[in-house]
């Protein structure tokens, strides 16, 4: 490069070389005038001189020009090292990120923004056997926070818990954590998530959530059951059923934005995730009108509680199990803890009277006697075991069937003497009592009926109308259905189908046989016995519905005291169970009262419950009347002997041959023929039977 001094004199130069003197065209002026003017000068002396100084001008110049261009050159060098050098250390940094560091850097980020968690399928639906829903699964939302983003955490604190109704304290001992993640409460209104959401608070978020909704209130409340904030069964059959209804679970990630808040797919992934459905044997109808029948017995009667079941009786399905007072599982927690359960099948009781239908059924399947054999009743009082048993009435001589209509303690008591405390027991045990019914609800109790063994005098005299022993609303309503069932013992069930998240069929219940207990024959003949109860000068009139033949039994039980210690004065269980028609039973209907303190008998408590039930279960069902409406019912039994003298009752037509002996059955007995049975505490006023009389027992 030339310096700008050294250009800058050479065109000084240039342009001295380029000036010429101009000549005028007279030489002698031109000579003259320079003569003149022009100095004298030394050309070898001015010249000489000035180009030795150019030169060395020059020189210097291109020296230095030189030296610049070296230094410039050295920064360069030192600035494209210094550049390769940063590259370098940067490069190798990032290859420390991306290749040794990544795994950990990116699990740190992670934790920042991407939160893992475990889903639940949505839980699946219960259904009455129509397929109306009776619980569902609705969609909520739940409030949680990141405490490491919130920052001022007392003012979150107060204003989150008065919104939500929460400890403030707590929740700000849970807001200084260091957690990245917590619930501060699940499930909350619409109207909340209102609120919280205007507040626009730092670190808040909401999260889909989902929560268990009965549209019909309190309708089958115990049989359904409840669940807990966390989804899971606590009662009834969300609790029994609760792995097939809570559907399956998968892991899945929630990514948080700068404002804390988190997206994720979860919604649609909870649909395929969801759990099985069940469809019940109730019938809503038939629950709808149980329980209102049930409500109205309790209240008009004062009484504590109440228990209602509507079974059919050729398959076990429950169309109905009603319970008073109920709760609403919608706000469960605001009813006491003991109206959850299903008392219909946990909760046991003394089943009084209802037993004597059973005692009947075992002397006549045995052929001890028939509806028309007499038992004479000692006047209302019988003495057993050093214990006095009385009857409501002064009965002297009653036949089978009028023991059952009448309801004779003593009549009964007569009946397990004359068949002895071994085959009553089995009786009672092949009837299903002291056993589990297997129902698909929790809480089946087996009841309390100890080994015959055990038992004395008096413990099998009480046993056989209804105390010392406990039973189930279940157990009895199912051994009255064998009786209706032509003798067939059929398992209790509640549960008809289970569907699949896409309403197919996974598992179809089924009718279940357990033992054929007595024969057709005999079931025929204590069905006959039994609506002589609804009939007139029957102990449950008020249960009878025009054109129909209703068969029943009523009980009335004295409650055991807490103590163990006797039997309470007061306090009683009502109860009456029947079905109908009689030929072939559509129906049978359990109505237990506990405690009604004004009346105690079940055919003025229970009976006008079950008749309600029946008779509006007739129309539902469309079943057609089995009588001409325009017919008298009348009795058909032998009148009660409640006057009768010896004299008169001496002239019945009696074999003498007709007698009974220990324990065994009598061959030749049959339903034309009347004869009359005493033991050994009948003696004293019993009229001649022949010559021949029962051995002592």
């Amino acid at each position: 490069m030339v310096p700008e001094r050294l250009r800058s004199f050479n065109k000084v130069e240039q342009s001295k070389k380029r000036i010429t003197v101009p000549t005028n065209r007279n030489p002698r002026i031109q000579n003259a005038n320079l003569s003149v003017n022009r100095p004298k000068i030394d050309k070898e002396k001015f010249e000489k001189p000035k180009s030795v100084n150019i030169a060395a001008e020059k020189q210097k110049i291109l020296v230095a020009s030189v030296e610049r261009n070296k230094n410039l050159n050295f920064r360069i060098a030192v600035i494209q090292w210094i550049f390769i050098s940063v590259i370098s250390l940067l490069a190798m940094k990032a290859i420390d990120i991306q290749i040794f560091k990544s795994t950990d850097l990116t699990m740190k980020a992670e934790r920042e923004y991407i939160r893992n968690i475990t889903i639940q399928g949505k839980r699946g639906d219960i259904m009455d056997r129509n397929r109306k829903r009776l619980t569902t699964t609705i969609d909520t939302v739940s409030v949680a926070a990141d405490p490491s983003i919130i920052k001022n955490k007392q003012d979150t604190a107060s204003s989150l818990a008065s919104i939500l109704r929460i400890d403030k304290n707590l929740l700000e001992k849970q807001l200084n954590s260091k957690k990245s993640f917590i619930w501060i409460k699940r499930k909350i209104s619409p109207s909340e998530a209102d609120k919280i959401k205007q507040l626009k608070l730092n670190g808040i978020f909401f999260k889909d959530d989902f929560i268990r909704f009965h549209p019909n209130r309190e309708l089958a409340a115990q049989v359904i059951g409840i669940t807990g904030s966390d989804g899971k069964g606590l009662e009834g059959l969300e609790f029994s059923y609760n792995k097939n209804l809570e559907g399956r679970s998968r892991k899945i990630q929630i990514t948080k934005d700068a404002a804390g808040r988190y997206y994720n797919e979860e919604k649609n992934i909870r649909e395929g995730l969801k759990g099985d459905s069940l469809v019940l044997t109730i019938d809503s109808t038939i629950q709808f009108i149980s329980e209102n029948a049930l409500q109205k017995a309790v209240e008009d009667n004062g009484a504590v509680s109440g228990t209602a079941i509507v079974m059919r009786p050729n398959t076990g399905e429950i169309l109905a199990m009603a319970l008073y007072p109920t709760f609403n599982p919608n706000s469960f927690s605001d009813f006491d803890r003991s109206r959850w359960r299903n008392r219909a099948v946990s909760d046991t009781f003394e089943p009084g009277s209802t037993m004597k239908v059973f005692v009947a059924a075992a002397v006549v399947e045995n052929r001890y006697a028939t509806p028309k054999s007499l038992f004479f009743c000692e006047n209302g009082a019988y003495r057993v075991g050093g214990a006095t048993v009385k009857d409501t009435h002064k009965y002297e001589w009653l036949t089978l069937k009028e023991i059952i209509k009448y309801s004779s303690n003593i009549g009964t008591i007569k009946l397990s003497e004359l068949m002895g405390k071994k085959m009553l027991y089995d009786t009672l045990t092949s009837f299903g009592f002291g056993k589990k019914t297997d129902i698909e609800a929790p809480g089946d109790a087996t009841g309390t009926l100890s080994n015959y063994k055990r038992w004395s005098k008096i413990d099998t005299a009480a046993i056989s109308f209804g105390q010392g022993m406990t039973s189930s609303a279940l157990q009895l309503i199912t051994g009255i259905s064998a009786i209706a069932n032509d003798g067939l013992l059929i398992k209790p069930r509640i549960i008809k189908e289970v569907l699949s998240a896409s309403g197919e069929i996974k598992q179809e219940s089924k009718i279940e046989p357990v033992r054929q207990v007595i024969s057709k024959e005999t079931a025929q003949t204590v069905r006959d016995m039994m609506r002589s109860v609804v009939e007139a000068g029957g102990t449950a009139t008020t249960a009878a519905i025009e054109g129909y033949s209703v068969c029943g039994k009523t009980g009335t039980a004295q409650k055991a005291l807490k103590d163990g210690r006797g039997y309470s004065k007061d306090k009683y269980t009502a109860l009456f169970v029947g079905f109908a028609p009689e030929k072939s039973p559509k129906i049978a209907v359990l109505v237990v009262v506990d405690e009604p303190p004004r009346s105690h008998y079940g055919g003025i408590v229970a009976a006008p419950a079950v008749k309600t039930i029946m008779s509006e279960c007739f129309n539902y069902l469309k079943i057609p009347p089995d009588m001409n409406t325009a017919d008298v019912v009348n009795s058909n039994t032998t009148p009660t002997t409640k006057s009768l003298n010896t004299k008169s009752s001496s002239n019945a037509a009696i074999s003498p041959n007709e007698n009974v002996s220990k324990n065994k059955p009598t061959s030749d007995i049959g339903e034309e023929k009347q004869v009359k049975h005493k033991t050994r505490y009948s003696y004293k006023n019993a009229p001649d039977v022949g010559k021949k009389v029962l051995s002592e027992q």
